[in-house]
């Protein structure tokens, strides 16, 4: 197969491919003798692995972590378990930071006028300002 194939077969863009490939996450496919890549089922199964982990969240260095275990016939899936428990307790935290960020941002504006004059409670709280006087 060549990329475009297999860019269609995945759902990556044929240059997401190539950004995987030079960044040692999956395996690199062989070459033609025009240099042309030449793919196997085998990168189709890590390059779906691939996208469908980056969707729920998993970083590149995770990504080529879970390769590496999807392509070890000796990884013990409860090593894969228990990183996928740990990304989702993280995305739990960032969902909470996020709230926390939401309620900020909704205190600051119940805060503010939001009328015509130049005071505004939002820019003196983000700058650490009391008041802003201006001359």
């Amino acid at each position: 197969m060549n990329i475009s194939d297999v860019a269609k077969k995945t759902g990556l863009t044929s240059k997401a491919i190539r950004f995987y490939e030079e960044k040692g996450v999956v395996t690199p496919p062989l070459r033609s003798e025009n240099g042309y890549r030449s793919y196997m089922p085998h990168h189709l199964e890590e390059l779906t692995l691939l996208r469908q982990a980056r969707q729920v969240g998993f970083t590149l260095d995770e990504c080529r972590e879970l390769v590496n275990l999807f392509n070890n016939p000796e990884r013990h899936s409860a090593e894969v378990k228990a990183r996928t428990l740990q990304k989702a307790e993280e995305i739990a935290a960032h969902i909470e930071e996020l709230h926390a960020m939401r309620a900020r941002l909704l205190a600051l504006a119940a805060a503010c006028p939001g009328d015509e004059s130049a005071d505004c409670p939002i820019i003196n709280h983000l700058a650490g300002c009391r008041a802003h006087h201006s001359s």
